[in-house]
């Protein structure tokens, strides 16, 4: 059930009439837990089922953690907790392609072997939740939040369908007190709620989804493509993926302010990062953020030297490549991204101790020409990302560097997509300078009720036929 989908808009606004018009609390709570269930039942009802076992389960062990005095018991409980939701991760995620890629390696050894597939489905959103689940025992284990007793609030807390399959990754001690909050019907916090889903709508229908006709073309037969039209295929992927992405956040942070929660931002204009550490920390921040507090600082962190930091930071990137797909592109995705971030940290160094170096990296010029480097560096990495194969790679990555074919190479419609980049480019502008804010302020309300209808209409007329599945669904 897509958001931007007419069967998800009559779900939602029959939910959202009727939950307002409960008076009381807790079958306020017993309907969204029942309108998540029916919602992720949609797409398959035995993994819905699945999903509310494992996390009953993981219910009962934080329960029992709680409880527990003896810290080797604590710790056997957590473990049990982290082989349940890693090993359903593994082997719903990753077990066909490690038997995929055993296969290959004794294939490449001169040995025949033929290993079979294991027929499984993966069910959507499953990094999500189990990341959430794994934050919420840890933390349970770490005391630093106490084990949930109500069973109802624990189940909503990790099946909220706007969070439930794409994110942003939900903390526990954020989200639970907020459902024990007396909530009350609020017309602001609705229009901020409408503003953030509309907002996100005109982010996928608008661009997301143009954009992804230009792009796939490209990926899909490389070698027919000149270098101008591979490089704007390459940017095109980047809009794409960060208006796909976070056009679902907007529309899950839209849909819970309407609900009465509060979820977290996920993005802030991450293309206007100077480097590649701020790019992360701008970046699927719920991600970054997970992965520095139960990945990264657990290794050692910063702690011990530079070279275990940078053997810390690949570790904690190249296992962040993997979490996003089962395949060979996306850890070194992975692995380019760390070897960013060491590289980063040691030219942060080097400029330190040379002051002159630093204040022109400082100023303006500078800073724009590290936007430029920064942004360069992450569409790199996206080539990676977006191909299926390392062939595709390095096809791309060949033709963009490539002068040996005619500049345009195989026709295209370039003009619309530079429009559609020029357009983003300014938005990122506005919102980086907080101009909108601003504007906003001094708009009649009748003005600012046409400009939403406009985007949405203006949406759904560029919207392509069929509306494409979200990128960040597979993972």
């Amino acid at each position: 059930m897509l958001f931007c989908s007419l069967e998800f808009l009559f779900f939602f606004a029959a939910l959202l009439l009727v939950y307002w018009l409960i008076p009381w609390r807790q079958p306020r709570i017993w309907l969204l837990l029942a309108a998540s269930f029916y919602f992720y039942a949609a797409w398959n009802t035995w993994l819905a089922i699945l999903i509310s076992a494992t996390t009953a389960l993981d219910y009962l062990i934080a329960l029992g953690m709680d409880r527990n005095a003896s810290e080797v018991r604590r710790k056997v409980l957590l473990v049990v907790s982290l082989v349940m939701n890693l090993g359903m991760l593994c082997y719903f995620k990753y077990a066909n392609f490690f038997l995929q890629s055993l296969a290959q390696a004794l294939h490449a050894m001169g040995a025949s072997a033929s290993l079979p597939l294991l027929r499984v489905m993966l069910p959507i959103g499953i990094s999500f939740y189990t990341f959430e689940a794994i934050n919420y025992t840890v933390d349970v284990y770490r005391r630093r939040v106490p084990a949930e007793r109500n069973l109802g609030h624990f189940m909503l807390f990790v099946l909220f369908f706007p969070h439930l399959v794409a994110g942003p990754i939900v903390r526990a001690r954020d989200f639970l007190p907020q459902i024990k909050r007396r909530k009350r019907f609020s017309w602001p916090r609705m229009h901020l709620g409408a503003q953030f889903f509309f907002l996100g709508l005109f982010k996928k229908l608008a661009i997301a989804d143009r954009m992804a006709l230009f792009v796939d073309p490209v990926f899909a037969n490389p070698h027919a493509c000149g270098p101008a039209t591979v490089w704007l295929a390459v940017i095109a992927y980047a809009l794409q993926i960060y208006c796909d992405f976070s056009g679902y956040t907007d529309m899950a942070i839209g849909a819970a302010h309407m609900l009465g929660y509060k979820l977290a931002l996920n993005f802030n204009i991450p293309y206007v990062s100077a480097n590649v550490s701020e790019f992360w920390r701008r970046w699927h921040i719920s991600l970054s953020s997970w992965l520095r507090d139960y990945l990264f600082i657990p290794l050692g962190g910063s702690r011990g030297g530079s070279w275990k930091t940078n053997r810390n930071l690949l570790i904690t990137m190249s296992l962040g490549g993997l979490w996003h797909g089962a395949s060979w592109t996306f850890v070194v995705w992975g692995v380019l991204h760390g070897v960013l971030l060491i590289v980063h940290k040691a030219f942060q160094d080097f400029c330190k101790s040379r002051p002159r170096l630093d204040r022109a990296l400082q100023s303006l010029p500078g800073t724009l020409l590290r936007m430029a480097v920064t942004f360069l560096s992450v569409c790199v990495g996206w080539v990676f990302f977006r191909a299926t194969t390392f062939t595709i790679a390095a096809t791309v990555l060949r033709q963009m560097v490539s002068f040996q074919h005619s500049w345009a190479g195989k026709p295209m419609p370039h003009f619309g997509i530079v429009l559609m980049i020029a357009l983003v480019f300014l938005c990122h502008l506005a919102r980086r300078f907080d101009l909108w804010r601003k504007w906003q302020v001094h708009l009649p309300a009748p003005m600012l009720g046409f400009s939403y209808a406009a985007a949405v209409t203006l949406a759904l007329f560029l919207a392509p036929s069929g509306a494409k599945p979200f990128i960040y669904f597979q993972f």
